[in-house]
């Protein structure tokens, strides 16, 4: 079997928002058995310019599950269909 697709939080220091998102993966991955990436949108140019305004921003696989406002009924259901 192979691994989890890794679950990423785009997220930045200071952001409350961030933090209860990180806070509603954390309780999923412990059930569902994923992990959880969070990259610092601040650490990189790119990002800065693509997520600046919306973070935190979940992504699957590299596909976008949600951006802020995050939703964690709409969350927690993407992320059950995906690891049921």
């Amino acid at each position: 079997m192979s691994a989890p697709v890794p679950v990423t939080l785009y997220t930045r220091a200071d952001c409350p928002l961030c933090e209860d998102a990180r806070a509603l993966l954390d309780a999923l991955a412990g059930e569902l058995g994923f992990v959880v990436e969070a990259v610092d949108i601040d650490a990189d140019r790119e990002l800065r310019a693509r997520y600046n305004y919306a973070v935190p921003v979940i992504a699957l696989g590299g596909d976008e599950v949600a951006r802020a406002p995050i939703r964690p009924p709409a969350v927690e259901a993407a992320l059950r269909n995906r690891y049921r």
